[in-house]
């Protein structure tokens, strides 16, 4: 993989297709479990230093430089340290980390020992969506393999350094990928995301230092010990650094993962996939997940990085790239993603569970054709006062969708408008008679 696109040497996936991939033996195999011979003889700070200069940035959403997080948390505080790993994925169209899970558990694995190590935890738990059973069962033999081999426990490797890992399986709530609803999870209580501040990093696990990362973000760490600062910045753009899996669903010829550089354009992801699905033209498109403003076919040669979707009025979030052709009607697609957002809502704050409600009744009955103009401006109304109102970020994700709809395609929403009216008008002409 080259800074120029044009090369694509798979760095996170490269293992994905070799015969057993999720099996310790051939991840050792494939110059697994290398980095952390090389990890544990550093120190920890130079560890982070590492991971700073790498310009790694978070993988799940937020983009956050992974280095500076790791750096907040407190040294000689007395308190015990933790990593967590968000792995509950429940973003529509978001499907990167469990398949990473699946075909290279040991990456992740391996990751967690070494963030561990440079943050001085000695237990990490890797918080893993419950629907996804198969997924929790490969993690946890892969888990066990590690502790066989002496890479968990005690004394890993002769360092001195103790590590436990657990996988544990959450119940199946998005409001879950919320990192302190996760850690509240995690602890036994209901999943709600909680006041910040106190950050995690001061106050996160059972109210000690705890550093919350993606999956993909953490197996990437093995990759930046073994190549180097420079060699990891030799791809993707300056300020989004790196290889990405991008995750393409919908109307595409071949859906699935696309490793590439950051900074690619789904102009050039499509070309990977085969172009659109029977040739039928694109019409709208998800960036990184139905929680992040839409893009159009105008859209096709925006850099899919951090800063290039923010300019382009959208954001990078989870690579999630749902692809809707011609024949979808932009507000049934935002109708079925506002009911996800209403049913996965916590309920905690009033703006989002109060919005979320009534921005789902009038798309229903827009979609039924018992919508009106005014309609529209309720909608923005509505998603205005959720915007920036609601505790966390699930409400300002569910209102994206709606507003850029609006924005790129209100002439849809009027039609439905006014086919309502030109169905009306028979029946007033039978009525004056």
């Amino acid at each position: 993989m080259t800074e120029n696109n044009h090369v694509l040497t798979p760095v996170l996936t490269k293992r994905w297709l070799s015969p057993n991939s999720w099996t310790r033996h051939t991840y050792e195999q494939l110059e697994g479990y290398t980095a952390l011979p090389k990890a544990l003889k550093a120190h920890p700070d130079q560890l982070i230093e590492l991971v700073k200069a790498s310009g790694l940035r978070g993988r799940g959403g937020a983009g956050f430089p992974t280095g500076l997080k790791w750096s907040f948390i407190p040294q000689g505080d007395g308190k015990p340290h933790y990593l967590v790993i968000n792995a509950d994925e429940g973003e529509p169209g978001t499907c990167k980390d469990i398949p990473l899970m699946m075909a290279d558990p040991h990456s992740l694995i391996e990751g967690c020992i070494i963030t561990s190590f440079a943050i001085r935890a000695n237990f990490c738990a890797i918080y893993v969506r419950g629907e996804v059973l198969h997924c929790i069962r490969r993690l946890n033999a892969a888990v066990q393999e590690a502790y066989a081999a002496g890479y968990l426990g005690k004394n890993i490797l002769g360092s001195g350094f103790d590590l436990d890992l657990v996988v544990h399986a959450g119940a199946g709530a998005y409001i879950c990928g919320e990192e302190t609803a996760l850690l509240d999870s995690l602890e036994g209580r209901r999943g709600q995301p909680r006041l910040k501040p106190p950050f995690p990093a001061t106050a996160g696990l059972y109210a000690s230092p705890t550093v919350v990362n993606n999956v993909e973000t953490i197996a990437s760490v093995p990759y930046i010990v073994n190549g180097g600062s420079d060699w990891f910045r030799a791809m993707g753009r300056e300020k989004s650094p790196g290889p990405k899996i991008f995750s393409l669903s919908g109307h595409v010829e071949k859906p699935g993962q696309y490793e590439a550089p950051m900074g690619i354009t789904l102009r050039e992801l499509l070309d990977m996939a085969g172009g659109m699905k029977d040739g039928i033209p694109l019409k709208f498109w998800t960036p990184g997940g139905s929680s992040t403003p839409m893009f159009t076919a105008e859209h096709l040669d925006v850099p899919l990085d951090f800063e290039g979707c923010a300019q382009a009025g959208s954001m990078l979030g989870t690579t999630a790239l749902q692809i809707f052709n011609e024949t979808v009607s932009v507000p049934w697609a935002v109708m079925k993603w506002t009911e996800f957002y209403k049913h996965e809502s916590c309920g905690k704050c009033t703006p989002c569970r109060e919005g979320t409600f009534w921005l789902t009744q009038i798309l229903q009955r827009m979609v039924r054709g018992e919508g009106s103009p005014s309609d529209i401006e309720t909608l923005l109304d509505i998603c205005d006062n959720i915007l920036g109102r609601s505790f966390c970020a699930l409400g300002d994700g569910a209102t994206s969708p709606i507003t850029s709809a609006i924005k790129y395609f209100k002439h849809e929403f009027l039609e439905l408008c006014q086919q309502q009216n030109a169905a009306a008008q028979p029946e007033l002409a039978g009525a004056s008679s």
